[in-house]
């Protein structure tokens, strides 16, 4: 689903040129579940925005799907992204003017769909994710973790093959960030998506199949998922 090749990137800090990804050669099948940790600055989030088409590398390859992303244009990736991609941030980024609901069926508005379909997809994911007596509800009536709750549902809409999450929990508590990466692993699965996550957090990166450890834009280790373990 997704394979890096000898990916690099730097950036102008001033007159220094700053190395935030450093050769990174990554694999990552179909429906696996994989997981990044590191320190602040190690890379990871920088990772995550190259694979969503957020950012271009300096050097090196990333293939989608099959498909080379080398010469993609602003346009080709922007409709990547709304039938490929999903992606939850840390920070939410829900449209405040709008409810539960309307920010669900967003991504599906913004591709062309109407009606019925739109309505019976929304009400689904409300469901799963918990919401269905929240949906009219807008974004500053709502906690952290149902926030949470909706931008998952919002990043599936679409039934996206590849879910990249950004920190998903950064912004919860212990408990609301166990049940958000409870839930992120249960809807992965049973759609089977493909999903990064990029985290701080050891324990929500036990929700992965796997997990690689990052420092100074390097990968360091792969450590497998241990059987029973549950993100906390």
């Amino acid at each position: 689903m997704v394979t890096l090749r000898h990916l690099c990137k730097t950036h102008a800090r001033g007159q220094t040129m700053v190395s935030a990804l450093q050769d990174v050669n990554l694999e990552i099948q179909y429906g696996e579940f994989c997981a990044f940790v590191g320190p602040s600055g190690c890379g990871k989030s920088t990772l995550l925005n190259l694979i969503a088409g957020l950012d271009m590398p300096t050097s090196g390859e990333i293939v989608l799907d099959g498909r080379s992303t080398t010469t993609l244009t602003s346009a080709e990736w922007t409709r990547i992204r709304r039938e490929t991609i999903g992606i939850v941030f840390q920070a939410f980024h829900l449209v405040h003017g709008l409810t539960a609901e309307e920010n669900i069926a967003l991504p599906l508005m913004l591709r062309g769909d109407e009606g019925r379909e739109v309505r019976k997809r929304v009400d689904e994911l409300l469901e799963r994710v918990g919401m269905a007596h929240r949906r009219l509800h807008r974004p500053a009536e709502l906690s952290g973790g149902e926030q949470q709750r909706v931008a998952i549902a919002r990043a599936l809409a679409h039934r996206p093959r590849l879910l990249l999450a950004d920190e998903p929990t950064g912004n919860l508590d212990s408990h609301h960030g166990a049940d958000i990466m409870a839930l992120i692993r249960d809807l992965a699965t049973s759609g089977g998506q493909t999903v990064l996550l990029v985290t701080h957090s050891l324990q929500a990166a036990q929700a992965g199949d796997y997990t690689w450890t990052m420092r100074d834009g390097q990968l360091l280790s792969r450590t497998p998922r241990q059987a029973g373990a549950v993100a906390l």
